[in-house]
């Protein structure tokens, strides 16, 4: 409508959203269909990771994308030891899973791996909830609490911060991500992250010591025992990729360009 209308249009592609389970039928159409008309029609097209470039590029022909990543903030280090004694936890003593409990996010592997292996006093930590509650959220909360599992619910500010600060291993062993944000807000706290090896994780360019097959559980709790026996230790990334300065000088000139 905004092209028929003589406006110049911009599109950003941040994932394909009709391959998540949580979609019908009418909205997985609605999402392809405005996929295909936003990379067919608009003037720029942006896209978030070279996952999304090529298949855009393979389904519409589309090779023209300007590749930017979404940005990552500063991380902020901090202390919440009330938080800390309220769930019953200990700095460098919790491993950490911050998503959404959504089937893709496979969170119900997680638990099942940390149920496997030799804790040593770890406990498992899951940040999060459902937006809306069925029965795979219900599940998942029923057995994460049945192996002891730690569960915050929704947090944000101080309590997400103290938690990122202070675990040991961040763990992502999604089946589907557009660009893994709580992977890269992971990375920026200097964790050691485990996550699956699925195209948008690898993007990342992990060590291969990161990765593990997605969906193989006995592989995820192999890498949970290797990190627990490891001494508490951080990680520096190379996060120039996700600097906002750097996103935002990117962005701007593609409108430079666009309106010249």
């Amino acid at each position: 409508m905004a092209r028929l209308l003589g406006m110049k249009v911009v599109f950003t592609h941040h994932g394909p959203d009709y391959d998540r389970d949580k979609w019908g039928k009418a909205a997985k159409f609605m999402l392809k269909l405005g996929e295909r008309m936003g990379t067919t029609f608009a003037n720029e097209v942006i896209v978030i990771s070279k996952v999304i470039d090529n298949i855009l590029i393979q389904k519409y022909g589309r090779k023209d994308c300007h590749l930017i990543y979404n940005g990552v903030p500063e991380p902020e280090i901090c202390d919440f030891s009330e938080y800390f004694e309220e769930l019953g936890i200990e700095k460098g003593k919790y491993i950490l899973g911050m998503c959404r409990f959504v089937p893709e996010k496979n969170l119900h592997h997680l638990v099942e791996a940390f149920s496997k292996i030799d804790t040593k006093g770890c406990k498992l930590v899951l940040a999060g909830d459902t937006d809306f509650e069925d029965d795979y959220s219900r599940q998942l909360k029923a057995t994460a609490k049945e192996h002891g599992v730690i569960l915050t619910g929704f947090i944000k500010g101080k309590k997400l911060h103290s938690l990122l600060t202070h675990t040991r291993c961040f763990v992502l062993p999604s089946s589907h991500e557009g660009l893994p944000i709580a992977l890269l807000e992971a990375m920026s706290y200097k964790l050691p992250v485990i996550v699956s090896n699925i195209p948008a994780n690898l993007e990342v360019g992990l060590n291969k010591d990161n990765y593990f097959p997605v969906g193989n559980i006995d592989a995820l709790a192999n890498k949970l025992q290797q990190n627990i026996n490891l001494p508490y230790a951080h990680v520096n990334y190379d996060m120039s990729a996700y600097n906002w300065d750097h996103i935002a000088e990117q962005i701007s000139q593609i409108y430079i360009h666009m309106k010249n």
